[in-house]
């Protein structure tokens, strides 16, 4: 049976980076796409080789041609930081601002 799905200490390293890395492109949106099975991460080899085609480039001075199926796929992942504000988190706008104390 042919390997099909890559974990992401399999994929760092494949590419030769970090599993933080990896963990963090999960969590701004960035990277190949992934599949969570419970609490389980994996990618699927043909997301990987899509991802790897996406990336090459003729030139390093020119910024890379982003097709409209990625752009649909980017924009519908949520923002990450729209999470920590739903926590009680504070936006960089409100850094300014005084804090209140909270009564409970």
């Amino acid at each position: 049976m042919a390997l099909r799905h890559l974990n992401q200490i399999d994929l760092a390293d494949r590419w030769n980076i970090s599993h933080r890395t990896l963990e963090r492109w999960r969590w701004t949106g960035e990277g190949p796409c992934f599949v969570k099975l419970g609490g389980r991460v994996v990618y699927r080899l043909e997301d990987i080789e899509a991802f790897e085609c996406e990336q090459v480039r003729s030139s390093t001075s020119k910024n890379p041609v982003v097709k409209s199926t990625e752009k649909v796929r980017v924009m519908n992942r949520p923002d990450p930081m729209s999470r920590s504000l739903r926590r009680g988190g504070f936006s960089h706008s409100d850094a300014t601002a005084r804090p209140t104390r909270i009564e409970r």
